[in-house]
């Protein structure tokens, strides 16, 4: 093909490219954020319970983007919301889209929001990361700060205005005003392999008797007539869980914090079941923002 024909043609595909550009109209960034949203937690429901709008508008905003992309991004069930093929293509450019929409809003705020959360030790393992960067990726011009400690010492943080919440197990003192936001379920984690010796107490690894989840675990062992002792206190589910892989003892977790090297040997051992332990959510926060973010964290806890 001669080179002018070869240019022409070039600069045809490029005209007409710019062309179809210009037609079409500029992505909703509302849209974008609903569907981020709605993938990374799974659910129409909880992306509008985020956003502070409906399931049908999440619904809604979704076709419409989806009718502009002429791509399908999310398949959805009654139970389940997942990424397509292309959802996952356009996902990490959703994100470069929302966040500098972000940037561009904040660019002249003077002042910087904080967000200060408290998390329980024992609801927190290796999917840690995951969560903050969700939060991150959230409001990435909020500035987040985070203390992981037992409820105890996060509810006297949060009541003398060092925190701004906290997400923390059921505590029983009274006079502590906050809501149940989701139930933890609970079991017995051990190295892969572990034997229990005949005839042996069985070993605990616990954080102490001021522990609520180690006061749990012994009166269902007691009521199953099992002995025990404690060969192991430590504080934190990081902690625990190194002692159950080492094979040193068994340690009773949540289960999202268990390692990935332990395993739930409740009905191997025939040890007596744990109740889901109630997860309270106690905040300050009045703000938008800031609540918005905190409902993003919470949900995607759940």
């Amino acid at each position: 093909m001669p080179l002018e024909r070869l240019e022409k043609r070039v600069y045809n595909a490029i005209c007409h490219f710019r062309i179809e550009s210009m037609q079409m109209k500029a992505m909703d960034v509302d849209a974008v954020r609903a569907f981020l949203l709605a993938a990374d937690l799974k659910s129409f429901t909880r992306a509008a319970d985020v956003l502070g709008t409906t399931q049908s508008a999440i619904s809604l905003k979704l076709r419409r983007l989806e009718d502009q992309l002429g791509r399908r991004l999310l398949e959805r069930t009654p139970r389940h919301v997942r990424l397509s093929a292309e959802g996952q293509a356009f996902q990490e450019v959703a994100r470069d889209l929302v966040l500098s929409h972000d940037r561009a809003v904040a660019a002249f705020e003077v002042e910087q929001r904080r967000l200060a959360i408290g998390i329980n030790q024992q609801l927190v393992g290796s999917e840690l990361p995951f969560l903050l960067r969700r939060l991150r990726d959230h409001d990435p011009g909020l500035r987040v700060e985070v203390r992981i400690a037992g409820t105890r010492e996060l509810l006297q943080s949060q009541e003398q205005g060092e925190l701004d919440a906290a997400l923390v197990l059921r505590s029983d003192e009274r006079g502590k005003r906050g809501r149940v936001v989701f139930a933890e379920p609970f079991a017995w984690f051990a190295a892969a392999g572990w034997e229990w010796r005949a005839g042996q107490p069985l070993p605990l690894a616990t954080q102490g008797e001021s522990c609520s989840i180690r006061a749990e675990a012994v009166r269902a062992l007691d009521r199953a007539g099992i002995a025990w002792h404690e060969v192991f206190v430590g504080k934190g589910a990081a902690i625990l869980g190194a002692a159950a892989v080492a094979g040193l003892a068994v340690a009773v977790m949540a289960r999202r914090a268990a390692p990935l090297a332990a395993v739930d040997v409740g009905t191997r051992l025939s040890l007596p079941s744990i109740r889901s332990q109630e997860v309270m959510l106690y905040s300050n926060l009045r703000d938008r923002r800031t609540r918005e973010a905190l409902r993003v964290l919470t949900l995607a806890f759940q």
